[in-house]
C-alpha cells in the first residue's frame, strides 16, 4: 500500500510544482509560499481533527517534539528555496534538481537512521540524480 501512497504523493508534488509556478508569475515567491502555508495549516489540522487524533498531541514526547520542530523549520526553508528557484527558473528544470533530495535522503537514512541499503538502491539513486542533472542543464 505504501507504493500507492508514494506514487500519489509524487503526482501531487508534480501538480504543486506546476500550480506554484503558475501562481508565482506575478507574486513574490515568499508571499506565495506564505499563502500556501496557511492553507496547508488549515487542511492538515482539519485532517487531524477529523481523524480524532487531536488528543494525541499531549502524548508526544519531548524528543519527538524536537525532531518535528527541526523538521518543520527545514521544511519551511526547503519550500522557500524551492519557490525562489521556481520564480527564477523553469519548473521542468527546477523540479528534477529539487528531487535530487532522493540521493541525500538515502545518504542521511544510512548514516543517521542506520538503514541498510543495497547496491540497487545506490545505483538507482545515482542514476536518478544523474538524470535530474541532465534534465536541469538541458537547453530548451
Amino acid at each position: 500500500m505504501w507504493i500507492l501512497f508514494a506514487c500519489l504523493a509524487a503526482l501531487s508534488a508534480a501538480v504543486v510544482v506546476t500550480l506554484s509556478k503558475a501562481g508565482i508569475k506575478d507574486v513574490d515567491s515568499s508571499l506565495a509560499f506564505a499563502i500556501q502555508s496557511v492553507l496547508i495549516l488549515i487542511v492538515s489540522w482539519s485532517v487531524v481533527i477529523f481523524q480524532g487524533n487531536l488528543p494525541d498531541v499531549t502524548r508526544i514526547e519531548r524528543k519527538v517534539w524536537i525532531y518535528l520542530i527541526i523538521a518543520g523549520v527545514v521544511t519551511c526553508m526547503s519550500s522557500l528555496l524551492s519557490f525562489r528557484a521556481l520564480k527564477l527558473g523553469n519548473a521542468s528544470q527546477v523540479s528534477p534538481i529539487t528531487n535530487t533530495s532522493l540521493l541525500f535522503a538515502v545518504i542521511l537514512a544510512t548514516v543517521f537512521l542506520k538503514e541498510k541499503i543495497s547496491w540497487q538502491v545506490v545505483v538507482g539513486a545515482l542514476l536518478m540524480a544523474a538524470g535530474a542533472i541532465v534534465i536541469a542543464v538541458s537547453r530548451e
